[in-house]
């Protein structure tokens, strides 16, 4: 998906086409410098090209916030051939464990939507006192990372839990315990790439609350290095003029592209990091860069989320579950419908080790 700065290339030249046509018609040919079209016809060109991008940027919030699954046939068919090609990591966990075994499984878990549910106010979006239990567990069995696209320091204060790594702001501020696994050093990770992008992403939140803040509903999330605007309560008659609110804050800052995820639009620094290249940089930091006994499994919700799963399949290590209740284009290899089955999934993975551990101290 294209953001919203990265289509303005291709207006500029569809208005240069119009005035290239212009010219072409004129006799005899107009003076030097002299633009033979008029303003009224510029301007309506202008218009239908920004409305469409708009209409363009509407149509993709729905697909990627989809809220049911219309019951027809052809719809039917289409979920029955996806969840064939992305099955149920609870039906395959025995596959699962068999591909692992030997190997270093190291965990990476999106938190919104799969650790939590999903709920109107971000703010509010508690995980439970049996997941947190259950990811204690998972951490004290596997390296076992957070990486969402919230603040760092909101989603540890969500979770909890010191012996885990974050990477919050989709991988852009990442910290760890101050005992990495492998190395066993006394030396604190911290990474932050996009660090000088503090006080724009500053500035543009200050005014996208401005100019948002006549669409009810809407909600601006800053999150350090990014930046979400949140629609999930605001009227879907409302997205278009939420889009355009956006979009006319951004034309001004180059440095930001505009991206989006299930109810939300995000704002990053244009420099190429993602939560691939955060996952990459996690496994390289517990020491199994170029390991073939790794098996990293990373699980996610969302649209951002692609970025690691596509990793791990290019990677041929490991593999990617998506949680999701409703069909959608994934490089993940399995699917769970909710935070629940992640839960059970979890406490699969953990009762497997321990019993594991078990087995081999007595031999």
């Amino acid at each position: 998906m294209v953001s919203f700065l990265e289509e303005r290339p291709k207006n500029i030249a569809a208005c240069q086409n119009v005035l290239s046509d212009a010219k072409s018609v004129q006799k005899p040919p107009p003076p030097p410098g002299f633009l033979s079209i008029s303003r009224k016809k510029l301007l309506h060109n202008l218009e239908i090209s920004a409305g469409t991008m708009v209409n363009a940027w509407v149509d993709s919030m729905r697909a990627s916030s989809p809220t049911h699954i219309k019951s027809t046939p052809s719809v039917a068919d289409d979920e029955g051939s996806w969840n064939l090609h992305h099955p149920s990591a609870l039906e395959m966990f025995e596959q699962i464990i068999d591909a692992s075994r030997g190997k270093q499984i190291v965990m990476f878990l999106d938190y919104d939507g799969t650790l939590s549910p999903i709920v109107a106010d971000p703010d509010r979006a508690f995980m439970s006192k049996k997941m947190r239990k259950t990811v204690r567990k998972l951490a004290k069995c596997f390296p076992t990372a957070i990486v969402s696209g919230r603040c760092r320091d909101k989603v540890y204060n969500f979770v909890k839990l010191a012996d885990l790594y974050y990477a919050g702001s989709h991988g852009m501020d990442i910290k760890g315990p101050e005992k990495l696994s492998k190395s066993k050093r006394d030396t604190e990770l911290l990474f932050q790439p996009a660090s000088e992008f503090v006080p724009l992403i500053d500035e543009v939140y200050e005014q996208l609350v401005e100019t948002t803040k006549s669409t009810p509903g809407a909600k601006v999330e800053n999150n350090k290095f990014c930046l979400s605007v949140h629609f999930r309560c605001v009227d879907e008659k409302k997205w278009s003029e939420l889009a355009q609110q956006v979009k006319s804050v951004l034309k001004d800052y180059p440095k930001l592209r505009l991206t989006q995820g299930r109810k939300v639009l995000e704002i990053r620094p244009t420099i190429k990091w993602d939560k691939g290249k955060a996952l990459e940089f996690l496994l390289e930091s517990l020491g199994f860069a170029n390991c073939t006994d790794v098996f990293p499994v990373y699980i996610g919700d969302d649209r951002t989320d692609e970025d690691a799963f596509k990793i791990l399949r290019d990677r041929g290590q490991g593999f990617g579950i998506l949680v999701s209740k409703f069909p959608k284009d994934t490089n993940a290899s399995y699917s769970l419908q909710e935070p629940d089955e992640v839960m059970d999934f979890l406490r699969r993975l953990v009762e497997w080790k321990e019993f594991s551990t078990k087995t081999q101290s007595k031999m």
